[in-house]
């Protein structure tokens, strides 16, 4: 569970618990699968059950699975405990649910305080909010802390983490720091995803799998394989280059902004939007972010039953004094728009 990350780093603890048994069960907000193979089941909490009786049936006994804090909140984890929870990271996200950020923390908190005697928390070390979720867990629990740098200080020491990462359009590369916890873990992380933000989930999911006995070279092997999720720093075209993300909270703008500025050699355009009828306050926050790009095209993105232009307007409020500001409503012209005049160097977000 966490605001961001959560679909990646359960897509690599998948894949990396298929190195101990098959088939292996995940459920994420892109759907629920077996050993990576969709399933045709509702998108809702029946689906969910076919997926486990599904994974069942066939002899598997491993799941990994995306919480959402509503689901939390609602009492999954004490329905169904997890014997190794894992926190990527908290930001602004889902204020129209929760009311609070602390009832939205207390929300995530609830798979933590619902781990079995012998079960693992492993947690953000350069996370703030995974300190207090800290204070909660058990003291039969196990707690592994894991964290890159670039999010933020680190509040306990970490028992895993890397130096040196780099990114590139091949993917991300970090060198592994050796660690009393885990001696057998050391070497290259590779990884196919593009962006800083894919060692954080890699070393979350590395902290799970190695927990419930993966080895530690096949994972590090495996992980090498694992592509990004669909519409997580996907390029989907070169020269110019055009990359969709998912990013729509504001911590994940500015990540997803500062990965394309390393990786851009000329002028950086993003084209974005803000949902309606949800999380208004994150608005000015995502205009905020925004300022990072060189030409901004403000567009429509699923406004429900909002007028679009006030959701525009909001967030061209958090944007302020900016040389290159558009505004189009239609999405497909705001695209359009933001091809305009590129050059070959140039990328758009």
């Amino acid at each position: 569970t966490g605001t961001n990350g959560k679909t990646s780093t359960t897509n690599m603890v998948a894949r990396l618990l298929a190195l101990l048994a098959k088939p292996v069960a995940s459920v994420t907000t892109l759907g629920c699968f077996l050993d990576g193979e969709a399933l045709d089941v509702p998108p809702h909490y029946a689906g969910f059950l076919a997926t486990m009786q599904r994974c069942r049936d066939a002899g598997g006994h491993h799941a990994a699975l995306e919480l959402t804090s509503e689901a939390l909140s609602l009492g999954f984890a004490r329905a169904w405990p997890c014997q190794v929870g894992v926190f990527t990271n908290l930001s602004l996200d889902h204020s129209d649910a929760h009311g609070s950020p602390e009832h939205y923390l207390a929300s995530k908190a609830q798979l933590f305080l619902s781990l079995p005697p012998g079960g693992t928390a492993v947690l953000n070390g350069c996370d703030a909010n995974a300190a207090l979720l800290a204070e909660v867990i058990g003291p039969d629990v196990h707690v592994v802390r894991y964290g890159v740098e670039s999010r933020g200080d680190i509040w306990a020491p970490l028992d895993l983490t890397v130096t040196t990462p780099h990114v590139d359009f091949s993917g991300t590369r970090a060198r592994l720091l050796s660690s009393a916890r885990f001696p057998d873990l050391h070497g290259e992380l590779e990884l196919r995803a593009i962006g800083e933000v894919f060692v954080e989930n890699a070393l979350a999911a590395l902290a799970a799998a190695l927990t419930l006995g993966v080895p530690a070279a096949e994972a590090l092997r495996e992980l090498e394989t694992v592509p990004a999720p669909p519409g997580r720093f996907q390029v989907v075209r070169q020269s110019p280059v055009v990359v969709v993300d998912y990013a729509h909270t504001p911590d994940a703008l500015t990540r997803t902004l500062q990965t394309a500025r390393a990786l851009c050699r000329g002028s950086l355009s993003l084209v974005f939007g803000a949902g309606g009828d949800r999380d208004k306050s994150k608005r000015p926050l995502l205009g905020a972010a925004a300022r990072a790009a060189d030409r901004i095209v403000l567009t429509s993105d699923n406004p429900r039953g909002e007028p679009p232009l006030r959701i525009i307007d909001e967030v061209q409020a958090g944007i302020g004094a900016h040389p290159n500001v558009r505004r189009e409503n239609e999405r497909a012209r705001a695209i359009r728009l933001a091809r305009d005049d590129l050059r070959d160097e140039d990328l758009v977000l």
